[in-house]
């Protein structure tokens, strides 16, 4: 017993760790230049990261017993971070084997959750729970039905999809060790960093449109020069 307490313990102690530098890393990846060297630098710790935690979560839950919620939020971010990755390696909605397996992986997942869910005496807020869920259902749809959406519709939407999803990711973490580090606040010390994310995902977004609208009409319409007619 002694052991197992103390496996319990280590594999504890590794998903906070992993968690909370994956959080640190997610912050430099939001915040310097897209594309940049820091930018993909802490995007790829990141991830690898993230997949520590999301290892130790499963871990945490099939092994050790602890809440199945867990189970749920490990999904989400887990698999926000593998979309978002997948999206940004392939830049295209033509269906993937590996992309469907896991889709439905993680669509079982959540069928498992819900099935089991009035025998599992959950202590998080409801509000908290169908949130989550709604949130992994929703993003898992989109992806199958994405594969409908014609190709030449479909050619710049992947940066969109790639910036919502890591930010799903980053915002999963965030939600997960805010809502366990500062339970007493509970639901809002999940909830709101569930908020937080959304209105990052839509302010990035937004920018980025807006980025993409103006390069196209400085291309469209160069300025002035000595050869240009319309110079001065």
């Amino acid at each position: 017993m002694t052991n197992y307490s103390f496996l319990h313990n280590s594999n504890i102690l590794i998903h906070v760790i992993a968690g909370s530098i994956a959080l640190l890393l997610g912050i430099l990846a939001l915040t310097s230049i897209k594309g940049g060297k820091w930018h993909k630098k802490s995007g790829n710790y990141f991830l690898i990261l993230l997949v520590i935690v999301v290892l130790t979560g499963l871990i945490g839950v099939f092994i050790f017993k602890r809440n199945t919620f867990l189970l749920i939020i490990t999904v989400l971010s887990a698999y926000y971070g593998f979309s978002g990755y997948r999206i940004l390696k392939t830049k295209t909605n033509k269906p993937k084997f590996i992309d469907i397996l896991v889709a439905i992986i993680s669509l079982t997942s959540v069928s498992y959750f819900l099935y089991y869910f009035k025998s599992m005496g959950m202590y998080w807020s409801p509000i908290i729970i169908y949130s989550t869920v709604g949130a992994l259902l929703f993003i898992i749809t989109y992806d199958f039905v994405r594969y409908l959406i014609p190709e030449k519709a479909y050619r710049n939407m992947w940066i969109y999809e790639h910036i919502f999803k890591m930010i799903g990711a980053f915002t999963a973490l965030l939600s997960a060790f805010s809502g366990t580090v500062l339970y007493n606040y509970q639901p809002y010390s999940q909830f709101l960093p569930s908020v937080f994310g959304t209105v990052l995902q839509i302010g990035f977004i937004v920018f980025y449109i807006r980025k993409f609208k103006k390069n196209k009409k400085i291309v469209a319409y160069p300025p002035p020069n000595k050869n240009n007619v319309y110079s001065s």
